[in-house]
């Protein structure tokens, strides 16, 4: 018998927590519950979850800073849970490592759907395929170990982020479009978050780029979408 997917949810709102906690573990989840931001950082390490369910505002240590600690240490995927529904909040979030971001009030139904989103793109990112997509002398993208380098130096990635590069190398010199890519990474119900692919482009760009200001690896195709370029 498989062990259960196992989820941390870091909230402080305890009715939330028992009806989140009621709900996943009826799906099938097996769920860990920490009430603030210190006491999710030590659960991390205890429980080793498979995803993480993350809220902002918290006492002791607010969710970014908890998004922020979790990110030097692990890429294990994080949705981040939040009452803000603004733009800026959303792109923050992202920006920080987030791999989702869902805001309340959210449905019960929508939350499971947007967990089974980002495991299933993990768990793709386990099976990659078994060769060096990419590599010259500056840069290294090796699917079979599943690790990027620059310059000799391991590259730290989150799992989106390495999906991301992977699939922009299995294309390379091919344009991708920015549907392509929302579908081929998070799944076909991101089809309409654009804003995630600029984020990660963006973040992309500051890790493998010589200058990210003037991107040689990942280049802009303005109005259609992206391409990995290969570099003599």
């Amino acid at each position: 018998m498989e062990p259960q997917t196992k989820l941390l949810l870091i909230e402080d709102d305890a009715n939330l927590v028992e009806a989140l906690k009621l709900y996943l573990q009826t799906a099938g989840y097996d769920v860990a519950a920490a009430t603030d931001g210190r006491e999710g950082l030590q659960k991390l390490f205890a429980e080793r979850p498979d995803l993480i369910l993350l809220d902002i505002m918290m006492p002791r240590l607010d969710g970014w800073e908890v998004c922020r600690r979790i990110r030097e240490v692990s890429s294990v995927p994080i949705i981040m849970l939040t009452a803000r529904g603004q733009e800026a909040e959303k792109v923050r979030g992202l920006q920080m490592g987030a791999d989702d971001y869902v805001a309340k009030p959210f449905s019960l139904r929508e939350l499971e759907a947007r967990i089974t989103s980002v495991l299933r793109r993990s768990r793709l990112n386990a099976s990659s395929q078994d060769h060096v997509l990419y590599a010259d002398k500056e840069l290294v993208i090796d699917s079979e170990r599943w690790e990027v380098s620059r310059r000799g130096k391991p590259v730290e990635l989150t799992a989106t982020e390495r999906r991301l590069l992977f699939l922009l190398a299995e294309n390379v010199g091919r344009v991708l479009p920015t549907s392509r890519i929302l579908e081929g990474v998070w799944g076909q119900e991101y089809v309409n978050e654009v804003d995630y692919v600029k984020l990660y482009i963006w973040r992309l760009r500051q890790k493998i780029e010589p200058d990210p200001s003037e991107p040689a690896y990942i280049r802009t195709e303005h109005g259609v979408g992206y391409r990995f370029v290969k570099q003599t």
